[in-house]
């Protein structure tokens, strides 16, 4: 039986982290980002900021023999003034991948929401704290703790009663994928049931998930990023942020979409790229942005409050991404092989809508995100689809 006697104490350096494209040394420990420091330099709002430091696809990987596993951690919190605290966020343990345990860390630093439009903030410093797993399988494992989705974490030690070292490399293919809020987990309820885990783990992949809640806007720094990142798969989903944001007219929209593809083909010119249209969402099929927050009923929906009637003068929908992108990716194809394009209705359309609706009218519930994870890897990791393996 393990005592705190024989306890191995391990700081966390890079070497344990997968999923993420750069850290940051910070007082307490080491804060995994999903962006580089170059594209953080360019970040223009507080929005992307925040969400790309919650560690969304980020875990940690590591071989022990150990049954007891504590991680250290700070995280920081995000609240909305006028609502219930969201549940602490859920690390997720897994042996051999298997999700096996599941724990939080209370306290932590809190970010308070003051105005959702503007995203107005308050900081306040909190303590770290421990995510304790105990009574763990005996003998040499693999160990991934998968971090919460949508808490900024900084990782300090594992403490553990056996030694521990960083895990080799699996040897999967990497996937690359890029989205909004639903692939960034929006209303998952842990961070191996958002979609993009879900579908990683039916293909069998390593997932670097670059889902950015509310800053999916065909950024040309995440296009760097992406270009720079060793991938040997990589999906991009684009649309539904351009919409609701109402952050583009049609003018603009297609060809920062090509500029978008040719940044990303100067580094992968001939991966696999698969380019993802919005799934179905009703409140913005046919009418345009901006949204805003619906506050009747006492529960946080959505709705859409552009007029229909400007899409006549390249005010964006749902409906008119879709058709740009299809006409995108069919004129890039004839010259770019290794394009594919994939509908988002077919991930989640109507079916599915009337089976799981959409809990705030925008982001998939738990059932919605296993059913888009399940569709996504049936459509790309099948044999004839874009992500299939391939033998030599």
């Amino acid at each position: 039986m393990s005592t705190e006697q024989n306890r191995v104490t391990t700081p966390i350096t890079a070497d344990f982290l997968r999923g993420h494209l750069d850290v940051e040394q910070t007082a307490h420990g080491l804060l995994p980002h999903r962006l580089p420091a170059r594209a953080r330099r360019q970040i223009p709002d507080d929005r992307l900021a925040v969400a790309e430091a919650q560690p969304s696809g980020v875990r940690l990987a590591f071989r022990t023999r150990a049954t007891t596993i504590e991680l250290d951690a700070l995280p920081t919190k995000r609240a909305y003034r006028g609502f219930p605290p969201p549940p602490d966020g859920v690390y997720d343990l897994l042996v051999d991948g298997r999700l096996t345990a599941q724990a939080t860390v209370a306290g932590g630093n809190l970010l308070t929401i003051t105005d959702m439009l503007t995203q107005t903030a308050e900081f306040t410093e909190g303590p770290a704290g421990t995510a304790r797993f105990a009574d763990l399988p005996e003998g040499e494992k693999d160990i991934e703790i998968r971090l919460p989705h949508t808490e900024i974490t900084e990782v300090i030690a594992l403490r553990t009663d056996a030694p521990v070292e960083p895990a080799p490399d699996s040897g999967r293919r990497v996937w690359l994928h890029h989205g909004s809020s639903i692939s960034h987990g929006s209303n998952a309820p842990h961070p191996s049931a958002i979609w993009p885990a879900l579908a990683a783990a039916a293909g069998g992949v390593e997932l670097i998930n670059l889902g950015f809640g509310g800053s999916a806007l065909v950024d040309p720094f995440t296009a760097r990023a992406m270009r720079d990142t060793p991938a040997d798969l990589i999906s991009v989903k684009l649309g539904i942020n351009v919409v609701n944001s109402d952050a583009m007219r049609l003018r603009a929209f297609a060809p920062a979409v090509h500029g978008f593809l040719d940044t990303i083909r100067e580094g992968h010119p001939t991966t696999p790229l698969l380019v993802v249209s919005p799934i179905l969402c009703p409140v913005q099929e046919d009418t345009p942005g901006p949204l805003m927050p619906d506050l009747d009923g006492g529960t946080l929906r959505f709705k859409a409050t552009g007029d229909p009637a400007e899409t006549a003068a390249g005010r964006l929908t749902l409906t008119t991404v879709r058709d740009v992108l299809t006409g995108i990716v069919k004129q890039r194809a004839a010259e770019d092989p290794n394009l594919h394009y994939l509908d988002g209705r077919d991930l989640y359309g109507e079916s599915d809508h009337a089976e799981f609706p959409l809990p705030d009218a925008i982001h998939p519930g738990p059932e919605g995100h296993r059913r888009i994870g399940e569709n996504f890897a049936k459509l790309a990791f099948a044999d004839n689809g874009p992500f299939a393996a391939r033998t030599c």
